[in-house]
């Protein structure tokens, strides 16, 4: 890796280089270092401490190698999906997930032992977690730059060879020319403020249609979570142990089955006050809990509430692809995108392959985090190894869609870019528009959100953090155009997709959506591999 001192700017030159620095960043980044490239990895936060999984405990798909555990395992949420997973890729994340796991055992992760001293490994704490792997890709000599947020992909006529970006501490310039990237950057979440989701504005995702890339199953995207008023974690399942109460003390019929949160969502847009009690947990796993998500229980220590004896307020908070399953389309086992170079994993990445149109929190959402970013690393190593002389040779530009610049803005160009994602998050936060979606609610948000695009593709953006919030607008914009464009394009119920105008799921609608495109939103079917269709 050479690095060249320019003043007011950061130019290296690496093997990989990797976006993100959640798990399935730095799985990537130490799966590649593993294959002897030297890799550079750049993370909007703090790596370690920024993103979903960091300040949060999390469950793992972590399934011994039994073959009728792992039966029982794919089968867990393949009618939930609307059979969009597939056989051979739950197979290879089961296989990555446990041995990741075990991994993490040897590599120091303190996992509880049961009375017998057997670990314990279907679940992980962020902080602890996170740490542990930023100590790892360190000490393989993968170089951090942290802080440090990218504005675009870097590409050639050959495909993607770096990216460039801003340290928003100092507000200098950097730019990483490498032979390939992954795109490990997190779903988006809208600035709903969900917990660790502030650095979640779907970046990746834009970068990646830049540079020629397409997406997939952006219709499931519509994932809301239970949370108190009063809080930002979304830990829904915890509420599987709840209880829902009107204001009156009465029992909100229904919100306790699998229809849970539309139900409580249909309550909440009659104006009406919801409360939840934690009293279906019993009293010897109550302490348990605590330990399992200790921050879930931080703001009602805060405030005096006993959640398992005394009702609190509750509300949905929206969670977009952050837990839904839609994202970059990968097109081979390796994580690979169409363009050469680019590869995707964790949420940046469709999770259909695993999940189809339905997940949850942790489990499959962490198993295919480290398991994604495994894979995309050995692609992107590999790839870059493929390369050879040519590799040197390269001279990218930016693929930015839109004009960055090295001078100041214009005045009021931060005020007006919070306007904008003010703009998006009414059109993706209400449930009426989102949860409970129809054509002529999808049509008539497309249709501000499309002249939001025109808007901002007018602008000129600094080479600056106030850039890097502006680049975020456009980031949000251009995914809820995608998932906007799918939703209306899959004319049934399926997953977390509900169409309140075709409530029932149509076979011959039995594939996934691939979307793409800037200016102009495009959408086209691609079929299910049903050779490897766990029926």
């Amino acid at each position: 890796m050479s690095e060249v001192a320019q003043v007011g700017s950061l130019n290296l030159t690496t093997d990989v280089l990797v976006i993100g620095g959640g798990p399935a960043g730095t799985w990537a980044a130490l799966t590649a270092a593993a294959k002897g490239v030297n890799v550079v990895l750049a993370d909007k936060g703090y790596c370690g401490s920024s993103g979903a999984t960091a300040p949060s405990g999390t469950g793992v798909w972590y399934v011994k190698p039994d073959e009728k555990l792992r039966e029982e395992a794919k089968a867990s949420r393949f009618l939930m999906g609307g059979q969009l997973a597939e056989h051979r890729w739950m197979d290879r994340v089961l296989d990555r997930t446990y041995e990741n796991m075990n991994k993490l055992g040897v590599f120091g992760y303190p996992f509880p032992v049961d009375e017998q001293g057997n670990p314990h490994r279907r679940g992980l704490q962020g902080p602890e977690y996170m740490k542990l792997m930023r100590r790892l890709i360190k000490k393989a000599g993968v170089r951090i730059l942290d802080h440090s947020p990218a504005l675009e992909l870097l590409a050639d006529e050959h495909g993607v060879a770096g990216a460039a970006g801003v340290h928003k501490q100092s507000g200098k310039t950097w730019t990483v020319q490498a032979g390939s990237v992954v795109i490990a950057t997190g779903g988006c979440a809208f600035l709903s403020k969900a917990l660790g989701c502030n650095v979640l504005t779907g970046d990746g995702y834009l970068f990646a249609a830049e540079a020629g890339a397409s997406l997939s199953g952006m219709e499931f995207s519509n994932a809301y979570a239970i949370c108190p008023t009063f809080s930002s974690v979304t830990k829904t399942a915890f509420y599987s142990y709840a209880s829902f109460y009107h204001e009156d003390g009465s029992i909100v019929e229904g919100a306790s089955s699998k229809k849970g949160r539309s139900v409580l969502a249909r309550h909440l847009l009659e104006g009406r006050q919801m409360f939840a009690k934690l009293d279906g947990a019993a009293e010897d796993l109550r302490p348990l809990l605590r330990v399992a998500q200790t921050n879930f229980f931080l703001p009602f220590d805060r405030l005096g509430i006993d959640p398992f004896t005394q009702a609190f307020p509750v509300t949905l908070r929206f969670e977009g692809t952050v837990r839904g399953t839609g994202g970059i389309h990968i097109t081979n086992e390796s994580c690979g995108t169409a363009v050469p170079g680019l590869y995707a994993a964790g949420d940046a990445a469709t999770r259909e392959l695993i999940c189809g149109g339905f997940t949850g929190g942790g489990s499959h959402n962490a198993a295919w985090a480290m398991s994604s970013g495994s894979f995309a690393g050995e692609g992107a190593a590999a790839y870059t190894q493929s390369l050879g002389q040519y590799a040197a040779r390269r001279s990218p530009v930016g693929c930015s869609s839109s004009t960055l610049i090295r001078q100041e803005m214009r005045p009021g160009a931060a005020a007006k870019t919070e306007e904008y994602i003010s703009a998006v998050q009414d059109e993706v936060k209400p449930y009426q528009l989102n949860l409970f979606r129809t054509e002529q609610g999808l049509t008539s948000s497309l249709n501000r959100l499309d002249g939001l695009w025109k808007e901002q593709r007018n602008r000129e953006i600094q080479r600056s953090p106030e850039g890097v919030k502006a680049r975020e607008a456009e980031a949000m914009t251009a995914t809820a155009r995608w998932m906007y464009h799918s939703a209306l394009a899959r004319t049934e119920t399926r997953g977390m997709h509900k169409r309140e105008d075709y409530q029932v799921t149509d076979n011959s609608q039995h594939h996934r959506l691939i979307s793409g495109g800037l200016d102009k939103i495009w959408v086209k079917t691609e079929a299910v591999n049903k050779e490897r269709v766990l029926l």
